[in-house]
């Protein structure tokens, strides 16, 4: 029920004229797979600016959704803001849980980071500028994904990444939950916040293989970064903004210490006074409007 809402919310905005890609000059291909299964979790689409030259810069973004629903197609807006300011946006879809529970996301985050590798080029863009983005449960992709390509671990997914050589030159990382296993540090919060948190962790945990105990630190990227002393490859400055209503912000915060101790001083998390869950999505809101001000600053600055 909650997916069919979310995505006939974003089918239906579509139709608005201001929704167009043709009115922010951007143009946009569907479809394209990453692997070649047949699958649609393993398609994306990239949103080109139609006026801008030579290689662009590369956002490859993740869609939130609790591991459990939505898709890059409803998340189309992020695909539109992003290459409106002149960005090659490679939006992912990836298997969700519980049909697929964890490790399958993280594993189709390495699938798309190596078809990235082997086509940024060919799709005119540029391999040196690449960030890594993501709200809520992309959030915490595109942080797994970051974690992979910057040390040696492991499982064969994540050796597949670092083996790329490719790194981000930032990631944004929006109200992540970056903390999937310990559901229980909400306990002080609203009981119904709570039991959102309990069902991510029950679908995307539950069934879960796993090679090893240290496997979970891809569920839980913020304590993978707490646990290092240091890391094999230069970690990117991360921006990690997130609304004060937002239950998750704490973990923005631990990331960002985590993420500074180990060289990355420029990480920031970012806070958005009275902001809910993804209250940037909502792009014209003034709050909105303010975080992606914010969020195309740090890029100017470090992409």
């Amino acid at each position: 029920m909650t997916d069919g809402f979310f995505f006939g919310a974003a089918t239906s905005a579509k139709f608005l004229p201001i929704a167009q890609p043709i009115v922010h000059g951007v143009r946009v291909e569907r479809n394209i797979a990453y692997l070649g299964t047949g699958k649609r979790q393993h398609t994306l689409d990239l949103y080109r600016p139609r006026k801008a030259k030579g290689p662009l810069p590369i956002v490859l973004y993740f869609h939130g959704g609790g591991f459990r629903f939505m898709s890059k197609d409803t998340h189309w807006v992020f695909g539109l803001v992003y290459a409106r300011r002149g960005y090659l946006v490679v939006n992912v879809n990836y298997h969700l849980a519980p049909d697929r529970p964890f490790p399958a996301a993280v594993e189709d985050a390495s699938s798309v980071w190596q078809w990235l590798a082997q086509n940024a080029e060919r799709i005119g863009g540029d391999p040196n500028r690449i960030v890594v983005a993501g709200e809520s449960a992309g959030a915490n992709l595109a942080a797994s994904l970051t974690l992979m390509t910057h040390t040696r671990r492991d499982e064969s997914f994540a050796r597949d990444a670092f083996a790329t050589q490719l790194t981000p030159r930032a990631v944004v990382a929006a109200c992540g939950l970056f903390d999937v296993s310990h559901p229980e540090r909400f306990s002080k919060h609203h009981v119904y916040f709570r039991d959102r948190v309990d069902e991510v962790a029950d679908a995307y945990l539950h069934g879960a293989h796993l090679e090893s105990e240290r496997m979970l630190e891809l569920a839980d990227p913020v304590i993978g970064f707490e646990r290092l002393q240091k890391t094999e490859r230069k970690l990117p400055p991360f921006f990690l903004p997130c609304g004060t209503w937002d239950m998750l912000l704490d973990d923005s915060h631990r990331l960002a210490a985590a993420l500074q101790r180990l060289g990355s001083e420029s990480s920031e998390a970012r806070e958005y006074p009275r902001g809910p869950h993804a209250f940037h999505a909502f792009v014209l809101t003034p709050s909105a409007l303010r975080c992606w001000k914010d969020t195309f600053a740090f890029l100017n600055q470090h992409v």
